[in-house]
């Protein structure tokens, strides 16, 4: 009888492998990126095509590899950091499996050139799919130089669900983020398509932070420092001021290994408690070590998770360090001292243009005709037809300003009335049954219905700047501008760029306050793990979903009758009223049977 469970060869075994460690060009970049970190590299190229799918190739001048080592390298569970078992106790390197070559190597072309300081040529080795197709020697510098081609060559269904070249970007983008700032000693240089996104010098990390995100970071940063038996801290918080609404600013180091960490993001979280405004996310660059025997990294396949053997000390450990840095540098609840809404032109007249008073004149009167002799008396008591006229001109327009001022009364009278719930709820009683609408979900609707027409349609409105304004972009904000700048053109921006990466604005949409244009802009220019799921959609609906979310009515503002009755008309004219632009429902109906149950 022959057995059913059998071995698997060594290919198939990889390309499962492969599953679990590589799932898109990011994570190749990643291992790759932490080999050279762990072959003491003082200097690290990385060359990407395509975004990683044509080619990801990572150069450094480290310690390279042997021929013998070379060749052993591919094998699956080779490695040279670790023996024993209990070396998984005491890692101080990032990558310590030995599948991430075996497994690029199963589903890609790869092309090693490595030496050693002691060697005089290099070893030269390509694989395809696992197998060996030559070996050689090659003029290669000391280090070690890998190039992994066509991804997922054979496997065509893992290719197909790949995202789009831009998506894959920002992941590899993400990666290489998290690699330099781990390492502010190591100099990194990133190349895409062949043009030069990061050239990060040898730095302090502070300096490596304002080389990643921007120069105006310097002054956005509160150093933290702590030194415990249990762990060392040290790092930056971000001032509170200069926290965002979306995720990107948190980023935690354990042993120069960058981790996910809900539980101490929490700890973070309430060490700013009542210094943020709602809905902002904390900041944070925190490096913590630690005795590698006091964690575990080995409970994911992407080594992005941990797990602590005193966690609740270092809980409190974590929060009490933050919180000691936002009250030495004197950071106090953040006041928000925008415009008083009630200054603002009001929601219902946004449409509106100024009407010019009539002016009823009579071309024939003359006050001085005829009465040349007449003195004061007499002209006073002398009903002059003329001063009649005029009398009953001004008559006449003041009853025509009256009817209109009634008409416009009775035309809000006749209007559905309404009113504000916990300043989140829009309540329109109708005959049998009332509708509660929440206001925030549905202005975004009708911004988001209105955006992209602007964008597909070529016919967004732009009012002029009387200042220009000028942002200094960082290399990931200029990627990014360059996919999204026809979106934001059509939407009724007019922007250009100057040299050193600086966005001159010098109009914006006319549904854009000025107040609001810079961070408008930024959040169009930056990557939100929360909007994965718009990966999904076009530029256009990506670029009007983010508008949106910026310049929605929020929850909790208040609003006048006239301006909840404009909103609910723009609402009521929208194309889809069910649900919001992000899928969530915009209002719910209330039957009258269902109060008089209720009463009963």
């Amino acid at each position: 009888m022959s057995s059913k469970i059998l071995l698997l060869p060594n290919h198939v075994s990889n390309q499962i492998a492969a599953g679990e460690v590589i799932q898109r060009p990011a994570s190749m970049v990643k291992e790759l990126l932490e080999n050279a970190v762990d072959a003491k590299a003082r200097t690290i190229q990385l060359v990407i095509k395509n975004a990683g799918k044509t080619l990801v190739q990572v150069i450094d001048d480290g310690e390279g590899m042997s021929n013998t080592d070379l060749y052993l390298a591919f094998e699956r569970h080779a490695t040279s950091k670790i023996s024993v078992a209990e070396d998984l106790f005491a890692l101080t390197t990032k990558g310590f499996r030995g599948e991430a070559l075996a497994s690029i190597a199963a589903i890609a072309h790869v092309e090693t050139h490595t030496r050693t300081k002691k060697d005089e040529v290099s070893s030269s080795l390509k694989i395809e799919g696992s197998k060996v197709v030559d070996k050689s020697i090659s003029t290669h510098p000391q280090g070690t130089s890998i190039a992994v081609k066509s991804l997922f060559y054979n496997i065509p269904a893992r290719r197909n669900f790949l995202k789009s070249d831009h998506v894959e970007l920002r992941h590899v983008i993400n990666e290489f983020h998290r690699i330099a700032l781990a390492h502010p000693e190591i100099k990194f240089l990133f190349f895409n398509n062949g043009n030069e996104l990061f050239d990060l010098p040898v730095s302090g990390l502070k300096q490596r932070i304002s080389g990643i995100f921007g120069n105006k970071w310097d002054s956005q940063l509160l150093p933290v420092n702590e030194k415990t038996s249990l762990a060392n801290i040290k790092g930056f918080a971000v001032k509170p001021v200069f926290t965002k609404k979306t995720k990107g600013q948190q980023f935690f180091f354990v042993n120069d290994r960058f981790i996910k960490s809900p539980f101490l993001h929490h700890a973070v979280s309430t060490a700013f408690e009542g210094l943020l405004r709602p809905g902002y996310q904390p900041g944070y660059f925190l490096y913590l070590q630690v005795d590698p025997k006091s964690i575990d990294i080995n409970i994911h396949p992407t080594k992005t998770e941990v797990k602590f053997e005193e966690e609740q000390n270092l809980y409190s450990i974590l929060r009490a360090a933050v919180k000691h840095s936002l009250g030495i540098f004197q950071v106090m609840p953040t006041l928000d001292f925008e415009q008083n809404s009630s200054m603002e032109v009001p929601y219902a007249f946004k449409d509106k243009s100024a009407v010019l008073p009539p002016i009823g004149i009579d071309s024939n009167f003359n006050p001085f005709k005829n009465d040349s002799n007449s003195n004061f008396s007499s002209l006073s008591s002398k009903k002059d037809p003329q001063w009649e006229g005029l009398h009953s001109d001004l008559q006449k327009e003041e009853i025509s300003s009256l009817n209109h001022s009634q008409e416009s009364l009775m035309k809000i009278s006749e209007s559905p009335k309404v009113f504000q719930l916990f300043s989140k709820y829009i309540v329109c009683p109708l005959k049998t049954h009332m509708l509660i609408i929440d206001q925030k979900r549905a202005h975004q609707r009708v911004l988001y219905e209105r955006f992209l027409n602007s964008i597909t349609n070529k016919k967004g409105i732009s009012q002029q700047l009387l200042f220009p304004i000028e942002l200094k972009l960082n290399s990931q904000q200029l990627d990014e501008f360059q996919y999204v700048e026809l979106d934001l053109e059509m939407l009724g921006f007019q922007l250009n760029m100057k040299k050193g990466k600086t966005l001159v604005i010098r109009g914006a949409p006319d549904h854009c306050p000025v107040s609001k244009i810079e961070e408008v802009i930024e959040t169009l220019l930056s990557e939100s793990e929360d909007e994965s799921s718009l990966e999904y959609f076009s530029h256009a609906d990506q670029v009007a979903k983010r508008m949106t979310k910026c310049l929605a009515i929020k929850t909790g503002e208040l609003l006048d009758v006239k301006e909840q009755q404009a909103l609910l008309d723009d609402f009521f004219g929208c194309k889809e009223t069910a649900v919001s632009p992000f899928n969530r429902k915009i209002f719910i109906t209330l039957e009258k049977t269902d109060i008089e149950k209720k009463l009963n």
